[in-house]
């Protein structure tokens, strides 16, 4: 008799033990209960549990934690995610006086801050190549007179996510298939499909964007919003943007296949030969800065990792050159530790649930990649003393003369605590909660960034999205189908076209999408 029939027969007469089972044994395949490591079941895994609707997320999310600690250590002793990099050091001149925005030095006017640039691609690995289809990476240390303050920024504006505890989901989705090792975009989008946020960075990503001609001729965004801090503790909230100065180009379809065909390194090839030869590459850095008391006015969450800021103006704050190649690739590219949370007086982070869990994330993944004392390397210390009560560690090569205090406070060896440096503060108000953002707003400004191509470009996009989106199981693809079609009706259809699917049924299932 089978189980079903079983179940429905008998039920009443089950003592509990075998009717659990029998309910265990009648379910369907592989629906299972998510739990954590310790087996404790998931009741969230779409939002990281926040202080209210606009408020900072919380330590306390183990679920987070822990999916974000696992990641971390999930290869040695490659990155997980930007393995794949290039370096060079440079310095900025800042050249406005935003002293009303910020107390942060480094952008006095006339001031020189020496800088460390790691590019990078974000999903392959170590030795791929750079053709591949990936965001870039574009991380920025700069060695200010107050610290090291690191800016780690993307060539896409937007990410395909808004919640960090979706990173770990997403980057696997992304790599190759755990069985084979093999890229497989079905998996990709049977991720996606539950993922709407996901329209606008995808269609960035299958542009022609996704696939940069050289690091030289590429732009650099925050993705996220920061907090600038002033000398009276007035916020402003603050993207920044570098703009390339060699001209903006991506390489189409076509070029990318020519490309690759003669060499795996042309980003790394045409950086380092371009500082040989004293052609050193600049960029202008502009900021946007919006009020807190403006937060809301916005048809969209603008502290939404998924969303670009239009009309906010841009400001030239600055200018990065970089003007020296590394002398040991190993020693600096590969052992510099980015971070987020490498912060300076004057620049905080924002309630972004992205960024707040990378602030943990990346600062925890440098300690396992690079050891407990990675920031002590030549390539990682900041240019002023270091004076705290951390010790001990693997590899710990420091001088120490602090007459035996390794603690705070001390009347023996006294360090002072600067009130000026303190974070500035945030009213909060409601209940601890695990909710889908204010405003998602998934589709508008995916069907602005597809209106805004010319012809050419929508054809490369549609052919490179297109093709990817064709293994991906009929349910899977459709949903991200009716994702494009919502965002903009001929969008999809030409997506629909390319996937040889029902443009009526597409058209349908958008009609239901809300924005």
């Amino acid at each position: 008799m089978p189980v079903s029939s079983l179940c429905n027969s008998r039920l009443p007469q089950l003592k509990p033990l075998t009717l659990i089972l029998a309910v265990v044994l009648s379910a369907p395949a592989y629906s299972q209960v998510l739990t954590r490591d310790n087996g404790s079941p998931v009741g969230d895994n779409q939002n990281s549990q926040t202080a209210g609707d606009t408020g900072p997320v919380l330590l306390q999310d183990s679920q987070l934690i822990q999916k974000l600690q696992r990641f971390d250590r999930e290869r040695i002793p490659e990155r997980v995610v930007h393995a794949r990099g290039t370096g060079a050091h440079g310095e900025f001149t800042a050249s406005k006086d935003i002293s009303g925005l910020t107390v942060a030095g480094v952008f006095k006017p006339g001031t020189v801050t020496p800088v460390f640039v790691r590019f990078s691609s974000v999903v392959h690995g170590l030795h791929s190549p750079e053709t591949l289809r990936d965001p870039r990476g574009f991380a920025t240390k700069f060695y200010t007179a107050e610290g090291n303050w690191d800016l780690v920024s993307n060539n896409l504006p937007v990410f395909f996510i808004r919640d960090a505890i979706k990173f770990p989901d997403m980057a696997h989705a992304f790599k190759p298939d755990p069985r084979t090792n093999l890229g497989n975009d079905a998996r990709r989008f049977d991720f996606f499909s539950h993922v709407p946020e996901s329209t606008h960075g995808l269609t960035r990503l299958y542009s022609n964007m996704g696939t940069p001609a050289s690091y030289r001729q590429m732009d650099g965004n925050s993705v996220h919003a920061y907090k600038f801090i002033n000398a009276k503790g007035e916020v402003h909230y603050v993207k920044f943007r570098w703009k390339t100065l060699q001209g903006e180009k991506n390489l189409d379809p076509k070029q990318v296949a020519e490309i690759q065909g003669t060499t795996f390194s042309h980003m790394t090839e045409d950086l380092v030969a371009a500082i040989n030869e004293k052609k050193f590459p600049k960029w202008d850095l502009y900021i946007q800065t919006i009020k807190a008391s403006e937060l809301d006015k916005f048809d969209f969450n603008p502290l939404d990792a998924t969303k670009i800021w239009p009309g906010i103006a841009e400001v030239k704050v600055g200018q990065l050159v970089l003007n020296r190649n590394t002398a040991n690739y190993f020693q600096e590219t590969e052992q510099v530790a980015m971070s987020p949370s490498n912060l300076v007086p004057g620049i905080e982070p924002s309630e972004d649930r992205l960024l707040q869990g990378r602030l943990f994330a990346y600062a925890d993944t440098q300690i396992y990649r690079v050891g407990t004392n990675g920031l002590a390397l030549p390539i990682n210390a900041p240019k002023v003393a270091v004076n705290n009560g951390n010790q001990d560690g693997a590899m710990n090569g420091a001088v120490t003369d602090t007459q035996g205090v390794n603690y705070q406070p001390s009347r023996s060896y006294p360090r002072e605590e600067l009130a000026s440096a303190r974070y500035s503060q945030l009213a909060i108000s409601g209940h601890t909660q695990q909710k889908v953002i204010h405003k998602p707003q998934n589709f508008k400004q995916a069907g602005e960034l597809y209106r805004s191509f010319n012809e050419k470009e929508r054809a490369d996009l549609i052919g490179s999205l297109g093709s990817s989106l064709a293994t991906a199981d009929s349910t899977s693809r459709q949903i991200m189908l009716s994702y494009f079609y919502k965002a903009d009706k001929e969008y999809g259809e030409r997506l629909a076209r390319a996937t040889e699917d029902d443009i009526k049924t597409i058209a349908a299932m958008a009609e239901k999408l809300q924005d």
